[in-house]
């Protein structure tokens, strides 16, 4: 029974992935779009093998870390001046235009400047994404600072602690809990726009591997990419679960440790 049980989340994939295999090899055969997936599966594994731009795992070190640099900025300067305007009402009032006026702004819309000022490469991804995940990282740790329960802040105040000793002793622990969920956004949110970015402009990564297949008309290799991104978003994803419950326990364990 719990073997069936496990097995319940594989039966919609793999129906789809006969169902698409059918397709491509009877009724569309010879696509320029669509590919079997076995085909698919045996383009990826010569991906795998591949050597200089073409290999998966430099494009895909590629990728990630510049969406992991670009996160790194976005939520240096997002978590950051989200404390501050979260702690300050005036200063939340003042900024509050600037914000809603540069917030609705694409990131993608950025590229060609961003290409003008750093050109092509790393820094211009980077600059990119770190634009994207800066603006849901600086509401959400807005929100999770004005969620904070007001008399630990009088207490911090009661207590004469600097403004950086209220922020890394009372401010920071009380958000721990809702910086996860800005940060597993700002995590999809740095890999989607890396492989947007690649794809539109930036002539490396996993985006730009993607768009090469998709123009050589080889359908199987540009599926093989796209299933590896979704298997790299998934793993990343898993991953940050994974410490948000290591953080959890560990919170935990600090709360309990007093009364032990």
């Amino acid at each position: 029974m719990h073997f069936l049980l496990a097995l319940r989340p594989w039966v919609f994939p793999v129906a789809l992935l006969c169902a698409l295999e059918v397709a491509a090899r009877w009724v569309v055969p010879g696509s320029d779009a669509l590919a079997p997936p076995s085909q698919t599966l045996m383009a990826f594994a010569k991906a795998l093998n591949a050597q200089g731009d073409e290999s998966v795992l430099q494009a895909t070190a590629f990728t990630l870390s510049s969406a992991a640099l670009g996160l790194a900025w976005g939520a240096f300067w997002g978590l950051g001046m989200g404390i501050v305007l979260g702690l300050s009402p005036r200063a939340a009032s003042m900024g509050f235009l600037s914000i809603e006026v540069l917030r609705p702004v694409p990131s993608v819309a950025l590229i060609p400047l961003a290409m003008l000022v750093f050109g092509f490469g790393y820094r211009m991804e980077i600059s990119v994404v770190a634009f994207a995940t800066f603006w849901p990282l600086l509401i959400l740790s807005k929100a999770a600072v004005q969620q904070v329960e007001p008399q630990l802040l009088e207490v911090a105040r009661a207590l004469g602690l600097s403004p950086w000793a209220r922020a890394t002793q009372i401010i920071l622990p009380a958000m721990v809990p809702r910086l996860f969920v800005a940060l597993r956004l700002g995590v999809s949110i740095a890999l989607v726009v890396a492989v947007t970015v690649e794809i539109a402009a930036n002539p490396s990564g996993m985006g730009y591997a993607m768009m090469i297949a998709q123009q050589s008309l080889a359908p199987d290799l540009m599926l093989a990419w796209l299933f590896w991104i979704g298997v790299v978003g998934y793993v990343i994803n898993l991953l940050t679960l994974r410490l948000q419950g290591l953080v959890a326990q560990r919170m935990g364990e600090t709360v309990l440790e007093p009364s032990t």
